[in-house]
């Protein structure tokens, strides 16, 4: 294995789309919010790869921040625990893909979720033997950019690219200065990316 460049992955809209599950358990924990509305699918779907304050004010913009980190807060513990029982959808081709990069070099998640979400991918799925590290933003309260460094050196990683699917995972892989490749069929855009992949699969050829 060549554990000078390791691969680094996003998670919402690269590795697997979660929206139905995230978006049905947010329905649900509202219910029991009398000043919270439910947000909709598509409101769900642009937060998708945000920093959680910024998440909790886009959504809950009626409400002052402190209230809104507070709903936030509940929806996401629920969230984490609907999706840890029900999974996600994972693009196709994922696994195989997996294993053949982690063949070959090590591969680690850094995403902009609450704790536990990266672990209830892993844990539903059974994909954790293919990942070295995972990183999120509650757990140490950075940017993407920053975790992203973080993770290359408490591993001993020399050089890394990122892949994403949105401008804030391409903002992310700038500010860690390592290339950035861009995935193309999930939530997001990216302005001229390194390198773009239509499909999970694409990635062998690359790599």
């Amino acid at each position: 294995m060549n554990k000078k460049l390791a691969i680094g992955f996003d998670l919402d809209g690269t590795l697997w789309n979660s929206l139905e599950a995230v978006s049905y358990s947010w329905k649900e924990a509202v219910r029991d919010i009398p000043d919270a509305e439910a947000p909709t699918d598509e409101m769900i779907a642009g937060v998708m790869g945000m920093p959680p304050r910024e998440i909790a004010l886009h959504l809950f913009p009626y409400l002052d921040e402190k209230r809104a980190m507070e709903v936030f807060d509940i929806c996401t513990r629920f969230e984490i625990a609907h999706v840890a029982k029900v999974g996600g959808v994972l693009f196709e081709g994922l696994e195989e893909t997996l294993k053949y990069l982690s063949g070959k070099y090590p591969l680690y998640i850094v995403s902009n979720c609450q704790k536990g979400y990266i672990e209830a991918f892993l844990s539903y799925h059974n994909l954790g033997k293919y990942f070295v590290d995972t990183e999120n933003a509650e757990n140490t309260g950075l940017s993407k950019g920053q975790n992203i460094r973080l993770v290359m050196e408490r591993n001993g990683f020399e050089d890394t690219v990122y892949v994403g699917d949105t401008e804030g995972d391409q903002k992310a892989a700038k500010e860690a200065d390592v290339p950035f490749i861009f995935a193309s069929y999930g939530f997001g855009k990216a302005e001229n990316p390194e390198r773009t992949i239509d499909r999970i699969t694409d990635l062998k050829a690359i790599f």
